[in-house]
């Protein structure tokens, strides 16, 4: 298996490359920079809390970025396994032969109808309340985009490498600056001056259950908007429209599943998170939730955001709704409408 296995880690960070030699001057600078070095320490297999030297990664990136200028015009390389090929973007029934061998492939569309692929050693597969979570440990091969979870129809992927990278990338942020703010209240859940491995491992481990339970929410509200929704997405993309869409489903799923779980476990430190990547744009669109913590923050009362994600859950399904009405009504012309509807949709 180790050749064969080589083969195909080539061919997926191959397709990897490609990708990104398509994509990566969709960042602006200061993203791209920090992605790049992320992705160097990957790549060149550094600890988390080692420090790197600006002229390597210099370096390193001019090199990259000459390997993306020969890769511009290639297409995507079939997967082979057991002899078989398979076009990249078909995860499905690559994993069908790679999970029994202790191997999870990811592929699929993002933002900017960007595909995206890894692969990675399976570190657990087991079914939650109705789906299949695989949990993807040490990466073989990934790209520059790198989201820590994704759904797929009912499969739900976790990488956990790349949720453990984000994670200590906001510690080592809120360190240089140390702000009063809700990322220093979620760090102040674990112990990270006296033993950081063990808090940032802590840290995985409870925010593993929150990007399961988004991605939960994603598939739920994938399912009640049906497959228009997508069809629009990809209309719209690279657009300020598609961006608006996919706050109002990320705050639709959020008010589906994540945030009622973590209220009901009163999981402080998963809230706390949650706020301190409470994204610009959503923190406009739902200024109703960032009030109710707010309020959490000063008498301790968890009602008023129990009652914000209640409200938000209907309020979200309707404006999502309403979206791929405005798709139906207006195709490939959607954009402008989309965007009008969204922002006069603030709650």
């Amino acid at each position: 298996m180790q050749s064969r296995l080589c083969n195909l880690v080539a061919a997926v960070q191959r397709n990897c490359d490609v990708s990104d030699a398509h994509f990566a001057g969709d960042y602006t600078l200061c993203v791209y920079l920090l992605k790049m070095r992320e992705f160097y320490r990957w790549s060149k297999g550094l600890p988390l809390g080692d420090s790197i030297a600006s002229d390597a990664v210099g370096r390193w990136v001019e090199q990259r970025e000459a390997c993306w200028e020969d890769l511009e015009d290639q297409d995507y390389l079939p997967v082979t396994v057991d002899g078989i090929d398979f076009p990249a973007l078909e995860s499905e029934a690559v994993n069908a032969r790679l999970l029994p061998q202790g191997y999870v492939y990811g592929a699929g569309l993002g933002r900017f109808a960007k595909p995206y692929f890894f692969l990675a050693e399976l570190l657990n597969q087991e079914p939650l309340q109705g789906y299949t979570v695989l949990v993807a440990g040490r990466e073989y091969a990934r790209e520059l985009a790198a989201p820590p979870a994704m759904a797929q129809g009912r499969n739900i992927f976790i990488r956990r490498e790349c949720l453990r990278r984000m994670l200590w990338e906001n510690v080592d942020e809120w360190r240089w600056r140390k702000r009063e703010n809700a990322m220093a209240r979620a760090i102040g859940c674990y112990d990270f001056d006296r033993d950081l491995e063990q808090a940032l491992e802590s840290m995985t481990q409870n925010e593993l259950e929150t990007v399961i339970l988004h991605e939960i929410g994603e598939v739920v509200a994938g399912e009640l908007l049906g497959h228009a929704w997508n069809d629009m997405l990809l209309t719209v993309s690279r657009t300020s429209a598609e961006m608006l869409a996919r706050a109002v489903r990320d705050l639709l799923a959020d008010c589906l599943s994540s945030l009622p779980a973590l209220l009901d476990e009163e999981n402080q430190a998963s809230l706390h998170y949650y706020f301190a990547n409470f994204s610009p744009v959503r923190k406009d669109l739902f200024p109703s939730l960032e009030h109710a913590y707010q309020t959490w923050l000063n008498d301790r009362s968890l009602r008023p955001l129990k009652a914000a994600v209640r409200d938000g859950k209907s309020h979200w399904l309707a404006v999502a709704g309403q979206i791929v009405d405005a798709y139906d009504r207006y195709r490939d012309h959607s954009a402008t409408a989309i965007e009008k509807l969204v922002n006069d949709s603030r709650f």
